[in-house]
């Protein structure tokens, strides 16, 4: 049976404890993702986004509530199989881009497949092909240092979408950017969206990604309003 539900949260709670002090970045979250969802949380700094984010995509884990992740709650899982899950079926856009800066960018881009142990010649035509989608046809021997911001952030998306993830989560991809590039990367996330069915989930401040998100999950103190 076809999946159809990417993410299930259900009374999601996370606490960080800081001495005698408590924060509760989460309070009892729940929502769904459908597979294809084009998401956004969006809401003030210490609204809880990040966090969720990182419940997601399996960095962290709940202190009280469930996760589902196509149809599997990830507290069943080893700590092996989740590093799989992270690896195989979840990308990765950083605000900061966190491309290793000795690498090209089609050695960053290709740094999952290494990870998965595919065939040399598997990785190198795998990352041709995630270069020309993400418009970085022929830079693939420069390193990041050699690039624009809005190059280096498309190679963090060729890196995030090499593996064929079934979701690409985006920490503020459009933060360190001009007008003209942000709107670049969200005509290629949303191209991606279309035609391959990645699902998108942002966590943003920026209006321009409020604006094509065909769902928008607004938080404030860690609950969804």
């Amino acid at each position: 049976m076809a999946v159809t539900e990417m993410l299930r949260m259900e009374e999601v709670s996370r606490i960080y404890r800081r001495g005698r002090l408590e924060v509760r970045a989460l309070d009892r979250i729940s929502l769904a993702l459908a597979v294809g969802d084009f998401a956004a949380l969006c809401g003030p700094s210490g609204s809880g986004k990040t966090t969720i984010l990182n419940l997601v995509g399996c960095l962290d884990l709940p202190d009280d509530g469930r996760i589902f992740i196509e149809g599997g709650d990830i507290a069943s899982l080893s700590s092996a199989a989740l590093a799989a899950l992270r690896r195989d079926r979840i990308g990765f856009v950083f605000q900061s881009y966190n491309l290793i800066p000795v690498l090209t960018a089609a050695e960053n881009a290709g740094f999952v497949l290494e990870l998965q142990g595919r065939p040399r010649a598997g990785i190198r035509q795998r990352v041709e092909e995630v270069l020309v989608e993400v418009g970085l046809s022929g830079l693939g021997n420069r390193r990041p240092d050699d690039l624009s911001g809005g190059q280096q952030q498309r190679v963090a998306i060729a890196r995030a979408l090499a593996p064929e993830p079934a979701i690409i989560l985006a920490d503020e991809p459009t933060a360190n950017v001009d007008s003209a590039t942000a709107a670049g990367l969200l005509d290629l996330m949303e191209r991606l969206n279309a035609e391959k069915g990645i699902t998108f989930l942002f966590s943003t401040h920026d209006e321009r990604v409020m604006q094509r998100a065909r769902r928008l999950l607004h938080l404030r103190d860690g609950r969804l309003v």
